[in-house]
């Protein structure tokens, strides 16, 4: 037996065959990457077992418990590239090999990664050159550098690629290799073998065609790498420059998708539906049908972007049509997660989970990279929009180590957000908001996106306008994730919210109305329901709720909060959180406009302990009908105190005369010097100081106490020459006081 370069896996191979011949059970667990040889060494094991005189089960996959073999006697038990996942497989394997029998048993595994709670015996190991030249022979030493650079060392790679090279003696297979080798990395990822290939070939002396389309490519490969942002930039300058002076439609076609990729900047979406159009049309002057495939998929992000959904699904389904007509079956994975987007966008969840596992089944079977990633975000939306997101933010932080500068963790924030961790969300905000305002890429404006439905929701206001100033530009757009992996709504929604913070009601009202129209428009029931229930008109909260229980999402609002007296504290229960707060006059003044949920309250009379209409500026303080209203409060409480003398209450009596001293503070404060009655202007401007600040301060000790109703106040109080309670989005549907 022999295999090149595994010679320690062959040694434990034998020595598992060495024990359960001697009658000893074992198990062997050898893990590496596709194209390792995990196979090969089956393979090997199963022939040395055979020559041996063992009896051999064989199974790919997953093992067939059934079928084990007639007969007594020691036996190998294989199970090659075993499929784990969502099952603890391994022990499974291991505990039913030993119970077949009292027969010796040795069992190997062959995996891709770990499997969950085990550990691995054998991680095999990329071939040195020296190990390769032996592997591939007959190559020239420059053609076996450029395999093992291409290959990272992996034999059955080397192997595969090796048959493509087309005359080692007369070309140069490294830059064949770099312009012909299929990437391995997912989107954002970087094939770090790949790169290292182009590295070398873009440092040769190269034709300017060829120089453009390494060049191009080379760009392209480093797209997740931030640091590299001006690097790229420069790269795909020089290769366009070369490609559009030579003049060959296929090469500048080629090169101009490659730009795309490179520079995938967010404001560029007008820019994009451009290019995409010479793409397809330079690709199709050349008979590239592969990378006109890829301008028509370039057209279907952009009109999305733009907000043009029925174009964009003439797109895609042009892109699938030409896929399926070319015998790619990756471009019709694509079309299946695309319009299970399209689905969860307009309110069809039953439609996009089953489009959704169509996607896992046929991306696997072909080995589509992105598979996993494609469905994680299909179900992880499905489940925010559901209110069950919390499971998806411990995926959502791995990917933010994977792949970093990414804005992983943007999203996650986002779910903790929407799932009821509001004071834990705003902290990611506060981590993540330099790195977002100074990013880029194709998952900035979704990242920015999350992160101001954060700020909503009680954010400070430097972040609140940060945010609004770098999502301004894009007003009119939709929030469109990479390649539309996913597409969460209009952007004038996000601006809507973040305007509402910052208490410009009117800018936030335009928003808003737009947003509601581009969601009515596209027929985007979940986005309709969320943006209604944040922009809160008088029917507006009704009309949400209707969507959202047609659609089976339940309620956007709890039923109710209460807020009341306990003694001398407040209690206020809202959902899981019950806290006991210490009476004040904001918490006065929060209870008041509570229950004039919608309805606009002057500092004036919330000063006054009263709700009733705004005053001209220029009324007096105190009209004669007040002044009457005080008097015969006054003389009430007098009635009351000789009351409660008589009757020896001396709490009533203390409460009597505390409320005497209040309105007698009043009435002087309605006078000016000689008794003449004071102007609104002066006291109007002291009642906004104050009223403000106990209500803040009501505020900032609820936030304390219990961050998510905190969060919805914060985001719901409009305070000001007048103040007003606007249920924002996460509160509930209506007040007990």
């Amino acid at each position: 037996m022999s295999l090149i370069g595994r010679t320690r896996e062959l040694a434990a191979v034998r020595r598992l065959l060495d024990d359960v011949a001697a009658g000893i059970s074992g198990h062997l667990t050898v893990s590496g990457p596709p194209k390792s040889g995990k196979t090969a060494i089956a393979d090997a094991a199963v022939r040395e077992a055979r020559g041996r005189g063992l009896r051999v089960n064989r199974a790919f996959g997953r093992p067939a418990w059934d079928d084990h073999g007639d007969g007594d006697g020691p036996r190998l038990l294989v199970c090659d590239d075993l499929d784990w996942s969502g099952a603890d497989v391994v022990a499974e394997l291991r505990q039913r090999s030993s119970q077949l029998s009292s027969s010796p048993t040795a069992v190997l595994v062959t995996v891709t990664g770990q499997p969950p709670g085990h550990a691995v015996d054998l991680r095999l190991a990329p071939l040195t050159p020296a190990e390769l030249t032996t592997l591939v022979s007959g190559l020239p030493p420059d053609a076996i550098h450029a395999l093992w650079l291409a290959s990272a060392g992996w034999p059955g790679t080397a192997l595969e690629l090796a048959a493509q090279v087309t005359d080692p003696e007369t070309n140069d297979t490294l830059v064949e290799l770099a312009l012909t080798t299929a990437s391995r990395a997912q989107f954002l990822d970087r094939d770090v073998a790949l790169v290292r290939l182009l590295e070398e070939a873009a440092a040769r002396p190269l034709p300017s065609m060829v120089r453009a389309r390494v060049l191009a490519r080379l760009a392209r490969e480093l797209l997740g790498d931030q640091s590299t942002t001006g690097r790229r930039r420069a790269l795909i300058d020089e290769a366009t420059a070369l490609a559009r002076a030579a003049g060959d439609p296929g090469v500048t076609a080629e090169v101009l998708d490659c730009r795309l990729h490179a520079l995938w900047d967010p404001a560029a979406a007008a820019e994009r539906l451009t290019v995409a159009s010479q793409i397809v049309g330079c690709a199709r002057a050349a008979g590239d049908a592969a990378t006109e495939r890829r301008g028509t998929f370039w057209r279907f992000i952009a009109l999305t972007e733009q907000g043009e959904l029925d174009a964009a699904e003439a797109a895609l389904a042009a892109y699938g049509r030409a896929g399926e007509l070319d015998g790619d079956p990756e471009a019709g994975v694509v079309v299946l997660a695309r319009q299970a987007v399209l689905a969860i966008v307009r309110g069809r969840f039953a439609l996009a989970e089953s489009l959704t596992r169509e996607v896992a089944e046929q991306g696997r079977r072909i080995g589509l990279v992105d598979t996993d990633r494609l469905t994680a975000t299909l179900t992880g939306w499905l489940a925010l929009l559901r209110g069950t997101g919390a499971d998806h933010i411990p995926p959502l932080m791995e990917m933010a180590r994977r792949f970093p500068g990414q804005f992983y963790e943007a999203t996650a924030a986002r779910a903790m957000a929407e799932t009821g961790q509001v004071a834990e969300a705003l902290l990611e905000l506060d981590r993540l908001l330099p790195a977002v305002l100074a990013g880029d890429g194709p998952r900035w404006l979704g990242a920015a996106a999350d992160l101001a439905l954060v700020a909503s929701l009680g954010a400070a206001e430097p972040s609140t306008r940060a945010l609004y100033q770098a999502l301004e530009p894009y007003a009119g757009r939709l929030v469109v994730w990479g390649g539309a992996n996913m597409i969460v709504g209009p952007v004038d929604e996000y601006l809507g919210r973040l305007a509402v913070r910052q208490g410009l009601l009117d800018v936030a009202a335009g928003h808003f109305d737009r947003a509601a129209e581009t969601a009515e428009r596209l027929g985007a029931l979940p986005w309709l329901a969320s943006i209604l229930a944040a922009r809160g008109r008088p029917g507006d909260a009704d009309r949400a709720r209707d969507i959202t229980r047609r659609l089976g999402l339940g309620s956007p609002t709890t039923e109710e909060w209460i807020l009341r007296r306990d003694g001398t504290d407040w209690q206020l229960e809202a959902d899981a959180e019950t806290v006991r707060v210490r009476d004040s006059l904001g918490m006065r003044h929060l209870r008041a406009l509570l229950a004039a949920a919608g309805r606009e309250i002057t500092a004036l009379d919330l000063a006054a302990g009263g709700a009733g209409l705004r005053a001209p500026a220029t009324d007096p303080v105190l009209d004669d009908t007040g002044r009457a209203a005080f008097r015969h409060r006054l003389a009430r409480i007098e009635e009351g105190l000789a009351a409660a003398d008589r009757a020896g209450d001396a709490d009533l009596a203390a409460r009597l005369i505390a409320e005497r001293s209040a309105l007698v503070r009043e009435l002087r404060h309605a006078t000016g010097l000689g008794g003449r009655i004071r102007q609104q202007g002066t006291e109007a401007e002291r009642a906004r100081v104050n009223v403000t600040r106990a209500v803040r301060t009501a505020l900032q000790r609820i936030s304390s106490l219990a961050p998510l109703a905190g969060a919805h106040l914060q985001a719901s109080i409009r305070t000001g020459s007048s103040l007003r309670y606007q249920a924002a989005a996460g509160g509930p549907e209506r007040w007990r006081l």
